[in-house]
């Protein structure tokens, strides 16, 4: 299964793309999409929308795994970002993708083992699990790459539970 991990923002927007193999995962290729500061909202909306369009007709993902919106105490910088993560989510829905959503303290939890983890210490699990030279730069590249990496275990324990159940059935 091809995963599209994406890490919304309206100047930097990570994206992460991974094959998973049975219980493995395999990395395809990984970025940021930035956008400059001071161009105008829409113009900076259009630029994340077709280059997701892009990725997603050149790497054909199974499934976009979105890492959801963290509020944080500056009310007009999520509102941005929202508009960014609204951008990807349209991308993804009108290219026909599977989406999932994924809270940071979902992705720390599958990654790490606690929803409460240092960033440094899911950027070291993204190393580890992808078999990676070094911490991908910038961080919300890193970011994608977990969500990706979220998903791919939890429909790896979604299908095992199906599993177990149709064994169960019969």
């Amino acid at each position: 299964m091809r995963i599209l991990g994406i890490d919304p923002g309206y100047a930097i927007l990570g994206y992460g793309i991974v094959d998973l193999v049975g219980n493995k995962f395999k990395v395809v290729d990984y970025g940021a999409v930035t956008t400059e500061a001071g161009m105008e909202m829409p113009d900076r909306l259009k630029i994340l929308y077709n280059s997701l369009m892009e990725l997603i007709a050149r790497y054909e993902p199974a499934v976009a795994s979105v890492e959801e919106l963290f509020f944080n105490t500056n009310a007009k910088t999520a509102i941005l970002v929202g508009q960014a993560r609204g951008v990807a989510v349209l991308a993804c829905a009108n290219s026909g993708l599977e989406i999932e959503e994924y809270t940071p303290l979902q992705i720390k939890q599958a990654l790490v083992g606690y929803g409460r983890a240092e960033k440094k210490q899911v950027q070291q699990m993204v190393k580890t699990i992808l078999n990676l030279k070094e911490v991908p730069k910038p961080d919300d590249t890193a970011d994608a790459l977990a969500a990706a990496v979220c998903h791919g275990h939890s429909a790896g324990s979604r299908s095992r539970l199906k599993d177990l159940l149709a064994r169960k059935a019969t």
